[in-house]
């Protein structure tokens, strides 16, 4: 069984406790990784893994310190996966909620046998999102070929040869983790999405605070019309670039 990989910031112990019973309950066996708090970063250190400029020109906005943390923490992740001696991981979220189908779907993806993924999400928002393949997982479950790749990092798998690749061209990075990994295209990563998926969102609640919370703080203030219009933009240049390369084909599984 591939070992699961949880992000959590030391001082949420309630999150730890809650995603380590959560595991144990499904006989799943996991590995805290300790995460980055961006708010600790010095300028210096930013300046290293965050590029700026490139944010500027092709970003939705600037990057606040807590993404910045969760995409170092999320590189810690993959690390470890490209240095285990197993086929591939799963890494979740500590805010991540199972249900009993978990443990299931997890044995379901390591045994899966086409390999026809890279990275395969285990949670949408999008319900029923537009898909352009689906074939069984198990009884129960499809592994499918998502039009946009799910924006949400709460929980997925990656094969080992991935995680190495994700790591190796990470840095410096300019948007959030989970936005980057939308535009496959520059990835290079067939991304997958099992349904019905296995996991929610759980309890948000977090002695560091949360992301959006950071988010809404920093753009406070700011002109809506001018952050309107470059999201607006940015989206529909989002849009052009997926559409294109799903006609081409890219990152369909085949």
């Amino acid at each position: 069984m591939w070992t699961s990989y949880v992000i959590n910031l030391a001082p949420n112990v309630e999150r730890m406790r809650n995603s380590a019973r959560q595991l144990e309950a499904q006989g799943l066996p996991w590995r805290r990784i300790d995460a980055v708090n961006g708010w600790e970063l010095s300028e210096d250190e930013i300046a290293r893994v965050y590029d700026a400029r490139a944010n500027a020109r092709r970003g939705k906005y600037p990057l606040v310190p807590a993404e910045i943390g969760c995409y170092l923490s999320h590189i810690e992740a993959w690390r470890a996966i490209a240095a285990s001696d197993q086929p591939g991981g799963f890494i979740f979220e500590d805010d991540f909620a199972a249900n009993g189908t978990l443990g299931p779907v997890l044995r379901a993806l390591v045994e899966d046998e086409p390999r026809d993924w890279d990275m395969v999400k285990l949670f949408s928002f999008d319900a029923n999102p537009r898909i352009h393949a689906s074939r069984p997982l198990g009884r129960d479950f499809r592994i499918v070929v998502p039009d946009k790749v799910p924006t949400c990092l709460i929980g997925y798998g990656l094969r080992r040869e991935a995680a190495a690749h994700l790591a190796s061209r990470a840095l410096p990075f300019f948007r959030p983790v989970d936005e980057d990994q939308k535009f496959f295209w520059e990835t290079g990563l067939r991304v997958a999405l099992v349904l019905p998926p296995p996991i929610e969102v759980g309890d948000q609640q977090a002695e560091t605070g949360t992301i959006g919370n950071a988010r809404r703080a920093a753009t406070a203030g700011r002109s809506r019309l001018r952050q309107g219009l470059h999201g607006a933009l940015y989206q529909l240049r989002y849009r052009v670039l997926l559409r294109w390369h799903r006609w081409r084909g890219t990152g369909l599984n085949r």
